[in-house]
C-alpha cells in the first residue's frame, strides 16, 4: 500500500456502510482531514470517494475510517470483472445476528424453565448461567454497534448505536439481562435488515450487469471465431452473435439481417430490425438471424455500461426528502437523548418517584427514540425507483430529479425530433397538366437519384415503398441553391423550390394557390417540371410520432396543467404540428435563448417546468428547466451527460409513466416516514404512561423497519400498477 498520494481523488471500499448514519458517522471523522465537502457516498457499493486527497496519507484516511468502528480498503473496480468478489459483510452480519439470538433464546428458555416451578429460587450456578448466556448474546450482538458508539460518544454527537448501546448498559445495571439481550438481539436484526434492504436494492442494480455477456466471440481476418473477454475487445474488432444471444458491445451491423429486443435498454416492446450499417446496443437480444457487428465502444463505455454507472452514481445525488430525514435525524437524537435524562431524574426528584422506575422508562425511551426506520427507509426507497426506473429505459440521473418529476406542473416540448420523428415524408402528391401520380414521383427520384438531400433521400424512399421502378435521369447535374436537372426520354425536366419555379417564369396563379396551400399546411415543397410546364408538386413534411396524441393526453391525466411546443420552425409548420398533436399552446421561429425565454416565463407562471428536447441543440432550455429530459439518448453521450432524465428511446409513452412513476415513489416515501415517526410518538406515549417495555419498543422498531423497506421495495415492483394508470 502506499504511504501517501498526490492523486486528486480517491476512492475506498467500505464494509457495513449502507445508510446515512454510517455516512454521518465517516463524515464527522473525515471533514477535519479533507474537508466535508470533498466527500461522496455510494452506498450501493459501499464506496466512499475523496475528491481532493491533496497529498494526504492514505494511512491516516484508513486509520480515521477505522475510529468509527468501520473497516475500509483502497477501492478496487470490479464492475467489468465476470467474477467479482463477494462482500463479507452481511454473512458476517447475519451469522453475528443468529448466533445473538440462539443465545437469547437459550437464555430465554432457562428462564422459562426456572419460572415453571412456583416458589422456585434459582441456584447460584443456574443465575450465573443465564447472566453468561445474556452477557455473550449482548456481546456477539453488539459487536458492531459498540465502536460506533465509542466514536459518537467521543465527538459527543448522539446516534442510534448510542442510544442502543446506552440501554443495554442501563437495563444491565438495573439486572434486566435478559431485556438487555432482547433489545440486543432485535437491534441487530433491525441492523440486518437494514444491510439486506440495500443489499436487494444492490442486486436490482446488478441484474443490469447481467444484461451484457462476458465473453465475446470474436472474428479474425481469416474468419475464425475466438472468445475472448469482453473488457478486452477493442473499437473496430469485428464479433458474432446468434440467434437468441445477447450482444456484448455496443457495435455497427456489418453483415446479416434480424429482429433486435432493445427492451432492456429503450424499454420499447417492439423488436427493431437490424441490417447492415444499423446500430446495435451491448444488453439487447438478437432475434432469428446471425449478425456480424463491428464494436463501436469498449466493454467499460457501451450504453449499458453508462446506465449501470450513472445509476449507480444516482443514489449519492440525495433527494429532499432524503435531506430532510438527515437534518431531522441530526436533531431529533440529541433531543431524545436529552428527554430520556431528563423522564430518568425530573420524576424522582420533583415527585418523588421511585429512582429505578423511572431509570426503566427513561431506557425504554431511548431505545423507542432509535431512528433506524425513518433513516432507511427514504434512500432505499430511492434507489428501488431509479432502479425500476432504468428497466423501463427511463435513465434518471439522482433521488432528487425522482422527486422533482413528482411536481411537474407544466411540460415543454421541442417540435423536430420529440413530437414528430425528425426526418420528411412524402405527405401530398399534386399531379398537374395532365401527369399522373405515378410519373411525378417516378421523375423525381429519377432526378434525385445521387442526391444524399434528406427531402430527396424521402422521396427515394417513398417511390421504394410503392414498388415503382425508375432508373436516373440522364446528364443529370445539380444547381446549387435551386435543384436538379437531368434528362428522360430526350426530354429535360427539372426539379427545385418555389424559388427556382419563380425564376424560370413558369408559376401561373393556380401553381402559385396551390403552392401556398402547402406551404400553410406545413409542407416543403418540391416542384417538378419541363420546358413547357410544371408536372406538378410534392410536399413533404416532417410527420407527427403515432400516438403522440394519446400521450399528451395521458400526461394531463398525470396533473400536467400544461403543454406548450417550442421550436425553431417556421410558424406554418409549428401551427400545422400543433393543431394535429392538440398542445395548449406554441412558439415558432425560436432561437436556443428565445426558448431559454419561454421555459422562464413558464417557470414563473407555474412553478415547476419539464424540458424535453434532444439534449444537445436545445441544452440551454433543458439546463434552464426544472427537469431536463432528453429524448432518444441512445448513442449521443451528450444527452446522457447533460440532462437530468434520458429517454434511452425514441418512446414518448415513457413520459407519463416517469411522473406517475415519481408521484408513485414520493408517495411510498411519505407514507414511511409518516409509519416511522406515528410508531415513535405512540410508545414515546405509552413509555411516558408505563405502558410499554424495553424488549416491546424495541421489536416495534425493528417490526417498523422491515415494514418501511418491503414498503419501499415495492416501488421495484410498480412499473406494471403504475403502467395501467397509464
Amino acid at each position: 500500500m502506499p504511504i501517501s498520494s498526490q492523486q486528486s481523488m480517491q476512492s475506498f471500499r467500505v464494509d457495513g456502510m449502507d445508510c446515512a448514519e454510517e455516512a454521518n458517522l465517516l463524515r464527522r471523522e473525515l471533514a477535519p482531514l479533507v474537508g466535508e465537502e470533498t466527500l461522496a457516498f455510494d452506498f450501493l457499493n459501499r464506496k466512499l470517494t475523496i475528491h481532493a486527497v491533496n497529498g494526504i496519507a492514505v494511512d491516516a484516511i484508513l486509520a480515521a475510517i477505522k475510529r468509527t468502528g468501520l473497516r475500509a480498503e483502497p477501492w478496487r473496480d470490479y464492475s467489468l470483472s465476470p467474477n467479482p468478489p463477494d462482500t463479507p459483510w452481511l454473512g458476517t452480519r447475519t451469522a453475528l445476528t443468529g448466533i445473538c439470538g440462539v443465545l437469547w433464546l437459550a437464555a430465554f428458555a432457562l428462564q422459562m424453565w426456572s419460572y415453571r416451578i412456583e416458589g422456585h429460587t434459582p441456584a447460584l450456578a443456574e443465575l450465573w448461567i443465564f447472566r453468561s448466556l445474556c452477557l455473550a448474546s449482548i456481546g456477539i450482538g453488539g459487536w458492531p454497534i459498540a465502536p460506533r458508539a465509542w466514536a459518537a460518544l467521543r465527538r459527543l454527537s448522539p446516534d442510534m448505536n448510542l442510544l442502543m448501546t446506552v440501554a443495554v448498559c442501563g437495563a444491565v445495571l438495573l439486572g434486566d439481562w435478559l431485556e438487555a439481550a432482547t433489545v440486543t438481539f432485535l437491534f441487530s436484526v433491525s441492523l440486518a435488515l437494514e444491510t439486506w434492504s440495500v443489499s436487494r436494492a444492490r442486486r436490482a442494480v446488478a441484474a443490469l450487469m447481467e444484461l451484457s455477456p462476458s465473453v465475446v466471440r470474436t472474428v479474425d481476418d481469416a474468419g475464425r471465431e475466438h472468445s475472448l473477454p469482453a473488457a478486452e475487445i477493442p473499437v473496430g474488432a469485428l464479433f458474432v452473435v446468434k440467434p437468441g444471444e445477447k450482444f456484448p458491445l455496443d457495435g455497427e451491423v456489418t453483415t446479416g439481417r434480424s429482429d433486435v429486443n432493445q427492451a432492456p435498454i429503450t424499454g420499447e416492446s417492439v423488436p427493431v430490425s437490424k441490417q447492415p450499417g444499423d446500430s446495435v446496443f451491448a444488453g439487447t437480444i438478437n432475434g432469428d438471424g446471425q449478425l456480424t457487428a463491428r464494436s463501436s465502444k469498449t466493454a467499460d463505455s457501451t450504453t449499458l455500461a453508462r446506465i449501470i454507472h450513472l445509476v449507480t452514481e444516482a443514489q449519492s445525488q440525495r433527494a429532499p426528502s432524503e435531506q430532510w430525514v438527515e437534518r431531522f435525524a441530526r436533531v431529533y437524537t440529541p433531543l431524545m437523548f436529552v428527554a430520556a435524562i431528563l423522564v430518568a431524574f425530573l420524576p424522582p426528584l420533583v415527585l418523588d418517584q421511585p429512582v429505578s422506575l423511572w431509570a426503566y422508562r427513561s431506557l425504554v425511551l431511548l431505545v423507542i427514540a432509535c431512528p433506524c426506520a425513518l433513516v432507511i427507509s427514504t434512500p432505499v426507497t430511492i434507489v428501488a425507483g431509479l432502479a425500476a426506473a432504468a428497466r423501463q429505459g427511463v435513465l434518471v440521473k439522482g433521488g432528487a430529479q425522482l422527486e422533482q418529476a413528482a411536481h411537474i406542473k407544466a411540460l415543454a416540448l421541442d417540435k423536430t425530433g420529440t413530437l414528430t420523428v425528425g426526418r420528411p415524408k412524402v405527405v401530398q402528391v399534386l399531379p398537374l397538366n395532365g401527369h399522373s401520380k405515378v410519373e411525378l414521383l417516378t421523375r423525381a427520384a429519377s432526378l434525385e437519384a445521387g442526391s444524399l438531400h434528406p427531402l430527396a433521400q424521402a422521396i427515394i424512399e417513398h417511390v421504394h415503398q410503392l414498388g415503382l421502378p425508375f432508373e436516373p435521369a440522364r446528364d443529370a447535374r445539380a444547381i446549387p441553391g435551386k435543384g436538379t436537372e437531368g434528362r428522360w426520354d430526350g426530354r429535360l425536366f427539372w426539379l427545385g423550390s418555389h424559388r427556382w419555379l419563380e425564376e424560370r417564369g413558369q408559376e401561373t396563379p393556380d401553381v402559385h394557390s396551390q403552392l401556398e396551400a402547402l406551404s400553410d399546411a406545413g409542407c416543403s415543397v418540391v416542384v417538378v417540371g419541363n420546358e413547357q410546364h410544371v408536372c406538378g408538386m410534392i410536399g413533404l413534411a416532417d410527420t407527427v410520432r403515432p400516438g403522440t396524441v394519446e400521450v399528451l393526453q395521458s400526461l394531463r391525466r398525470a396533473g400536467v396543467a400544461s403543454i406548450v411546443m417550442l421550436t425553431g420552425d417556421n410558424l406554418g409548420t409549428a401551427e400545422a404540428i400543433a393543431r394535429q398533436v392538440g398542445v395548449d399552446d406554441f412558439e415558432a421561429e425560436l432561437l436556443p435563448a428565445q426558448k431559454v425565454a419561454a421555459v422562464e416565463r413558464l417557470l414563473v407562471r407555474y412553478g415547476t417546468v419539464a424540458m424535453i428536447g434532444d439534449g444537445v441543440n436545445d441544452a440551454p432550455a433543458l439546463a434552464r428547466a426544472t427537469l431536463g429530459i432528453a429524448m432518444g439518448a441512445i448513442g449521443s453521450d451528450a444527452a446522457i451527460e447533460t440532462a437530468d432524465v434520458a429517454l434511452m428511446s425514441d418512446d414518448l409513452t415513457r413520459l407519463p409513466w416517469l411522473f406517475r412513476h415519481a408521484r408513485h415513489t414520493l408517495s411510498v416515501i411519505r407514507q414511511n416516514i409518516a409509519f416511522s415517526l406515528g410508531i415513535k410518538v405512540l410508545f414515546a406515549t405509552l413509555t411516558i404512561l408505563g405502558w410499554s417495555s424495553m424488549w416491546g419498543a424495541i421489536a416495534a422498531d425493528a417490526g417498523a423497519s422491515l415494514l418501511v423497506v418491503m414498503n419501499g421495495l415495492r416501488v421495484l415492483r410498480s412499473s406494471t400498477a403504475v403502467e395501467a394508470g397509464n
